[in-house]
Parts: structure tokens; C-alpha cells; sequence
């Protein structure tokens, strides 16, 4: 039965999803007398936590009961009060937990409070679960570094375009609406300048039966090339979003970017392109935990070879367009030797109508 109610409380927890960022999503579940008799979820960022609401949203008196929760109860004053105080002070009697807290400066303090208050607790609950469900936070709390997805789209034969340059539509629309759920999940979308040139994108997320969020753009553009008329430039009073350049952008284009709402990062240069290594430690640092990467070919492969990249996602529609100078996901110099190629692993297959989705993580050994 805990594996039952656990599952429940990982349902609960993934509604949280867009909503969060960078906190966790957690799911809670209270039983008595083998009867539901609360439920809850992390539902948006600052707002009160999985237990809270699974009290708040109690049916009948919780004393005695059993709480299951995906992530250790908080010990600590945040946005909100302790959630393990909270535990304590409605007299539940055993607590069920998942995976403990990852952040190595809390982990193990919730428990140990429960503990201390001769209340029963249960560790380890369908944890690989609940690991993956939150592996963007799992990172972001232990490196302070974006999860990073990097997202490509093609054809059967590896191309992202036409030998002229077009690319609408490669996928399907189910596999297009997935990318806005993709979206909709992460904090940050990032794009080279070359995908602003060629498709003066708008990058935000488009849902049909849901209010997605816009994740904050991210344009590297190493020598400030942006058009002050872009979709990107003329929407940045609305939708935040920052242009990563180097210092060999002059100064009066940085002020006319920033004049219309966007944020300018100048990073270092690395081989005279934005240092994407330095970037993301920035972005951590401004509380993006995550990043849709849908660049094109050379910024992609920059990620691949600067080991930024956490996770792959390649829709791969049935079509053949050929062309020796189509362009493909990943480009560059690429790696001289088949002993430098990234490996994947934990691969996923998932299929949208005729397009098939691959989902995989990078080795991070060797």
C-alpha cells in the first residue's frame, strides 16, 4: 500500500510542473484508517508547500494519520514555515518518504525533527521515481547550474532544413505541442543569434487546454547582431529576456538592446564566442534551473563540446530531403575521432503519431 499512495502523491506532484521553478515538485497524500482523507501538491513557487496544502485540504481530523510525501519535509524557513514543524504539530503519526532532500545543507534535518517527535518515518519509496520527476532540481540544488536539455528536430536522414533553408514543418503538430510543454517545464529558452536570423522566432509557449508560462529567452549573439526590429527585441518589454554577448559589441548597440526591455549579459569571450560555460554559471545564479536549448547546429554542438548539455531530445520525422548542404542538429568542427563521440544512456522511445521521439542523457565519464 505505500507504494499505492506514494504513486498517487508522484501524480500529484507532476501538476506542479512550470509552476515551481526552482523549487521541487512534491506530492502529498494523507491516509486514515485506510482511507485518503487529504491531498496536495507544490502548486507554484513561494506559494505553501505539498503538506501544507494536503492539510489545508483535509477532510477530517489528520491526528494519528499516515503522510506520504515525494521529498523529505522542509526543516527550514524559506518562502514558507517548516513543513516538518507543520507534520509535528498535526499529531501524524508516520510519515513516508520517497527521496530525501538533495540539498547537502538540509538533507536529513527534516527527518530528523520527525524523528525527534517519536513520529515513524519510512525513507525510500519508489525513490528512482521520484528522482527522475525532479532531476532538474536534484542538479540545480547540488551544482547551482541549469538542467539543460538540448532539443533538435529531423528528418530521417539527419536534416533540420532544406539546402534553402526551410524548415517549416519538419515534425507533426503533436510533436510541435509536445516542444511547447517543453517549454512551458523549464525556466529559460536559449537560442543562438543564427536562429534569430533565419526565424525570427517569438519562443514563447503556445499550450491549447492549458496557460502555459514563457520561459525567459536567452539569445547568445557573441558580436551583438540582433535586429532591433526581431520578435525577440520588440516583445522583451513582456516577456523577459536577456542577449549573452561579448565586450566586441559596441557600446551604443548594447544600450539600444537594453533601451527596448532586454537584458544585455556580457560573458568572456572563448574563441571569440560568448563563454557558455561562464553563461550558464551566471543564469544559475539568477535562479534559472533549467534551459531549453533549440539552437542551431553550431551553438549545439559549442553545448555538446563545453559538456553543458544534461539531457538530448530528438524528434525524427519519416521524411528524406537530402542535400549536401542541408543543415543538420549538430555541425562545427565536431569531434576529430570516434573515441571523442558523446555516448547516451537511459534511452527512451516515444512515438507522436508517424514521428518518433529519442530521449536520452549524456555520459558524463571520460
Amino acid at each position: 500500500m505505500d507504494t499505492f499512495y506514494m504513486k498517487k502523491a508522484l501524480n500529484l506532484a507532476t501538476k506542479g510542473i512550470g509552476y515551481t521553478n526552482p523549487n521541487p515538485l512534491v506530492g502529498a497524500v494523507i491516509v486514515k484508517n485506510g482511507q485518503i482523507i487529504g491531498e496536495g501538491y507544490h502548486e507554484k513557487f513561494g506559494n505553501p508547500h505539498a503538506e501544507i496544502n494536503a492539510f489545508l485540504n483535509s477532510k477530517e481530523d489528520v491526528s494519528e494519520a499516515t503522510m506520504y510525501v515525494t521529498l523529505e519535509p522542509c526543516s527550514h524557513y524559506g518562502k514558507t514555515p517548516p513543513c516538518a514543524q507543520a507534520i509535528v504539530e498535526n499529531k501524524i503519526k508516520k510519515v513516508v518518504i520517497a527521496m530525501k532532500d538533495p540539498n547537502p545543507l538540509v538533507s536529513g534535518h527534516g527527518i530528523e525533527i520527525l524523528k525527534n517527535n517519536n513520529i515513524e518515518v519510512v525513507t525510500g519509496v519508489l525513490e528512482e521515481e521520484a528522482k527522475k520527476s525532479n532531476e532538474i532540481f536534484i542538479k540545480y540544488i547540488t551544482t547551482k547550474l541549469p538542467f539543460c536539455i538540448l532539443k533538435t528536430s529531423m528528418t530521417l536522414d539527419g536534416k533540420i532544413a532544406t539546402y534553402t533553408g526551410d524548415s517549416k514543418w519538419i515534425t507533426n503538430l503533436s510533436s510541435r505541442e509536445y516542444v511547447h510543454l517543453l517549454r512551458h517545464k523549464v525556466s529559460g529558452i536559449m537560442v543562438g543569434i543564427g536562429t534569430v536570423l533565419a526565424d525570427d522566432p517569438l519562443l514563447t509557449t503556445r499550450l491549447v487546454n492549458l496557460e502555459g508560462k514563457n520561459p525567459i529567452r536567452i539569445i547568445v549573439d557573441s558580436k551583438g547582431r540582433i535586429p532591433l526590429d526581431s520578435n525577440i527585441l520588440k516583445t522583451s518589454k513582456n516577456i523577459k529576456t536577456i542577449i549573452a554577448t561579448t565586450d566586441a559589441v559596441p557600446t551604443e548597440k548594447i544600450k539600444s538592446i537594453q533601451d527596448t526591455g532586454a537584458q544585455v549579459l556580457i560573458t568572456p569571450s572563448k574563441d571569440r564566442q560568448v563563454d557558455l560555460s561562464y553563461l550558464m554559471k551566471i543564469l544559475g545564479e539568477k535562479g534559472i534551473d533549467s534551459i531549453l536549448l533549440e539552437g542551431g547546429g553550431t551553438l549545439n554542438f559549442s553545448a555538446l563540446q563545453e559538456g553543458i548539455i544534461d539531457q538530448v531530445i530528438s524528434f525524427i520525422a519519416p521524411k528524406i530531403i537530402g542535400g549536401k548542404n542541408a543543415l543538420t542538429p549538430v555541425e562545427g568542427q565536431g569531434f576529430s575521432f570516434m573515441k571523442d563521440a558523446l555516448s547516451l544512456h537511459h534511452i527512451e522511445i516515444q512515438h507522436f503519431h508517424e514521428d518518433i521521439m529519442l530521449k536520452a542523457y549524456i555520459s558524463k565519464e571520460g
